[in-house]
């Protein structure tokens, strides 16, 4: 079982933005040394308590403090963006860190109405021209790209090309995924929608292309693990930092226990969804346990 860890970039307080920032790259580092394959980090605006606006500027910052973990976003929202500057930012850090980049792309606005609208304009008619978006974007990141029939390219063209995940909590995500041949992330910690049936979609539409020749599955878990049930029902009881972000859930969207429990839930969804890797995040009010929290899980790696 392959676990990696998402990480939301909390502000809990009484913290500010610059302790989350020095807590996230503790916890990638920690991550790499327990074994964990991938650290990504979401996108969020004007919202208090989640820090991290910008996850291309601070996976630079992630890269340079770590070593052999794969770093990614989770999710860049690409509605508000064009092409051409997503590519080129992820093609720099491919550069920087070969071998190492995921560009995980969402489809959410990541905040208030009036914080998209501030960042983009009209979200929902840059939602509208998404397919042609991520067209463009895959042209872009597989060096094919024209406008009005001349070639353009987003440098620098890196070694390794990123490796491109389409994140969502239902069948249009899993579409598009399978369209374009991308890898897939089920938010299972924020959806109402079947895994199985939206895992079962994406593979069945699948479509081989450069970006991949098999259909590749990750299932996002929110995970709260500690030493004894109790605690671990304590610490997921107390969860106020998430709120107004858009993952917040109720509890029964959440594997909490100990490693034994955690474990057993995890083998139970690797089985009906036919994966092997789950991205967790950890919504913990408290970084230390928080970080502890991933370190028992990581005892179930292999």
């Amino acid at each position: 079982m392959k676990l990696s860890v998402l990480d939301l970039v909390p502000v809990i307080a009484p913290a500010d933005a610059g302790t989350a920032y020095e807590q996230a790259v503790m916890l990638a580092r920690q991550a790499e040394k327990w074994g964990y394959s991938r650290y990504w980090v979401a996108e969020h605006h004007d919202m208090p308590a989640l820090a991290c606006t910008a996850p291309e500027v601070f996976l630079a910052h992630i890269g340079a403090r770590t070593e052999r973990i794969r770093i990614g976003s989770g999710a860049l929202l690409l509605p508000h963006y064009k092409p051409m500057k997503v590519a080129e930012s992820f093609h720099m850090l491919a550069a920087l860190y070969p071998g190492r980049i995921d560009l995980g792309i969402g489809r959410a606005p990541g905040g208030s109405a009036n914080a998209a609208i501030a960042l983009s304009g009209n979200f929902l008619e840059n939602v509208r021209q998404l397919p042609e978006t991520l067209k463009s974007l895959m042209a872009l990141l597989e060096g094919r790209f024209e406008c009005e029939g001349q070639p353009v390219t987003a440098r620098p063209m890196p070694p390794t090309a990123p490796e491109v995940w389409m994140l969502g909590t239902n069948i249009k995500s899993a579409a598009l995924a399978a369209e374009h041949g991308t890898g897939y992330v089920f938010g299972q910690f924020m959806s109402d929608s079947d895994a199985v049936e939206v895992v079962h979609g994406y593979r069945e539409n699948f479509v081989p292309s450069a970006q991949g020749q098999v259909p590749r599955v990750i299932i996002a878990v929110g995970v709260v693990c500690a030493d004894s049930e109790e605690e671990a029902l304590t610490l997921a009881a107390g969860m106020p930092w998430l709120q107004g972000a858009e993952s917040q859930q109720p509890q029964r969207r959440m594997l909490i226990g100990t490693v034994a429990s955690v474990h057993e839930q995890l083998e139970r969804i690797a089985r009906d969804c036919e994966v092997d890797e789950f991205l967790l995040v950890t919504p913990i009010a408290d970084y230390e346990r928080r970080l502890r929290s991933y370190e028992l899980i990581s005892s179930i790696i292999s």
